[in-house]
């Protein structure tokens, strides 16, 4: 290994269009009707086994509810120790394994979904979790395909930074992986963030715990089986779907636990928290905990706003995944003097989009995760239907029947305190305010101090001194902040994403921060020139 090797920057992958009359639209719907017409059964994997358990689970197609694409194994306390168990042993040979090696296995396993597995990854989400095929491509195909790729560029950049040196001493930092295992907790909305929050911290030479969604365990499953196949060690990722509140404690309250990497809810989140906290003196070291919860995310538009440009932004940044997104532009402040313009088009557009089974390609949206999501949204959409202080603009319905489907809702309030601008929905419901538009300032107060969250927002406007403004009195009012743009779609390597306040602890998956998180330091000094005598100058007399 004499030699340095050297990781060049990659650059993002591309997307494909899927329009009308290409191959690669023909070979999705080829793939579709193949994971449409079996159902498979899912095992934990634990230490490169597989394990069944006999307590099960069914993966269902959102927009077809009745339709079940896996049944799958649910771990238990005893399986989560087991798994802990095998990460220990994969610790001994993996946090010593070259990093040259780590990074062919996340490269390989880029290509592998970019490329030979490509419509397969991207049908698993589109039926798993009733993506568009173009929501899926962005997530599950070329967002992650950015995350093993760019993730391996960022740890070369860490791993490059080192003390200066002089004469007699040779001084150098090892960035060591973490001592015990990272429990990897993941959403069902991005198949990214279940193979990113798992892959990160192996990609580092930490083992991992990996408990997916139960809505998303069949494309996360794919993903693991991905892996497996790039040459992924047995035991370095251990696969282990089940209910929270059965297997969670077991994993934050064993001694071994070096960190978590979590993106959910702030319920979730706050018991990790405090089930850590209470379980202090118990660690061999501080667990790192790095988390994503939610967002109540905004877009101000200032009078001089372009209206064609927002109303677009306003659509795609609050309906597509109907809505189901931490970064789903939810609450939205609109001048008086644009909103008969904006609100004519809002309505003649939405009256056009589509919602219904994602492989007709003609609909916009899908239908939302589960029962619970879709109960919990129409009761938002209820609220709003009986309020005093809202007017339901387009849209309010809502049908289980065959499948989980909300229409895209725009409520308007007199109220800029209302629940609805305050609470995270996590559906297709996008509350308006119409402020006077003498009142910009003192809308922009308004906007940062309504929601107790902070993940994402933006200014809408062309005059360079509103826009000024709104970034000064926003500065902690989102992590991601845009400018003329949606709410959504950070793309790894541009746009390093987190939010803090009650949106998480803002280490910004896709960028070196989050992977700064997986290590802990060793300083090393070599001196060359070892003193032989202990009296410093200053001793000597006079």
């Amino acid at each position: 290994m004499n030699a340095i090797f050297h990781a060049p920057q990659p650059p993002n992958e591309p997307m494909v269009t899927y329009a009308p009359g290409t191959p690669e639209r023909d070979g999705i719907r080829e793939e579709l009707r193949r994971q449409r017409s079996v159902s498979i059964e899912i095992p934990l994997v634990i230490g490169g086994r597989e394990v069944r358990t006999g307590r099960l689970g069914r993966c269902v197609v959102p927009h077809e509810h009745g339709h079940v694409l896996a049944t799958y194994h649910k771990a238990g306390p005893g399986e989560i120790l087991q798994a802990i168990e095998a990460a220990g042993e994969a610790w001994r040979s993996w946090s010593t394994t070259p990093w040259t090696e780590r990074v062919a296995i996340t490269l390989r396993a880029a290509e592998l979904i970019s490329k030979r597995h490509r419509r397969m990854v991207n049908v698993a989400t589109m039926l798993n979790q009733s993506k568009t095929v173009h929501q899926s491509e962005i997530d599950a195909v070329c967002e992650l395909s950015d995350f093993l790729r760019m993730n391996t560029w960022f740890m070369q950049r860490i791993y490059q930074e080192q003390p200066e040196n002089f004469q007699a001493t040779w001084n150098r930092l090892e960035y060591r992986p973490l001592e015990g295992f990272v429990f990897a907790v993941t959403p069902f909305n991005f198949t990214a963030i279940g193979g990113n929050l798992s892959m990160a911290p192996a990609l580092m030479g930490n083992t991992v715990v990996w408990k997916p969604s139960s809505t998303s365990v069949y494309s996360n499953y794919a993903l693991m089986r991905l892996f497996e196949e790039a040459g992924l060690p047995p035991g370095v990722i251990n696969f282990v779907p089940g209910d929270s509140r059965e297997i969670g404690d077991a994993a934050l309250m064993h001694p071994d636990l070096a960190g978590v990497h979590f993106t959910g809810s702030n319920k979730a989140f706050d018991h990790i928290w405090k089930t850590i906290a209470g379980s202090m003196g118990s660690y061999r070291s501080y667990p790192r905990i790095v988390g994503e919860t939610g967002g109540k995310d905004f877009l101000v538009a200032h009078p001089s706003t372009e209206v064609q440009g927002l109303v677009t932004c306003l659509i795609r940044g609050s309906f597509e995944f109907q809505g189901q997104k931490c970064s789903a532009n939810s609450r939205t402040y609109i001048p008086r003097s644009l909103w008969p313009q904006a609100s004519e088009l809002l309505r003649s557009t939405l009256a056009e989009v589509k919602t219904g089974p994602v492989e007709d390609f003609g609909n916009f949206m899908g239908a939302v995760i589960d029962e619970a999501s879709f109960d919990n949204i129409s009761s938002y959409i209820d609220y709003a239907r009986n309020c005093p202080d809202c007017e339901i603009l387009c849209g309010g319905g809502c049908d289980k029947t065959d499948g989980f489907f909300v229409q895209p809702t725009v409520v308007v309030t007199t109220d800029p305190r209302n629940r609805l601008m305050q609470e995270e929905i996590f559906g297709p419901v996008l509350t308006v305010f119409v402020y006077e538009d003498s009142e910009f300032e003192e809308i922009l107060d308004i906007c940062n101090s309504t929601s107790p969250y902070a993940l994402t927002g933006a200014i809408f406007a062309t005059d360079r001194k509103a826009i000024l403004l709104a970034e000064d009195r926003l500065r902690h009012a989102a992590g991601n902040f845009y400018i003329n743009d949606k709410t959504t779609g950070a793309v790894v390597g541009h746009q390093p994403f987190g939010g803090a306040r009650a949106s998480g602890t803002n280490d910004k998956a896709g960028s070196i921060y989050n992977l700064l998180r997986w290590v802990s330091i060793r300083t090393m000094k070599e001196c060359f020139n070892t003193p032989r005598d202990y009296r410093y100058p200053f001793l000597s007399s006079e």
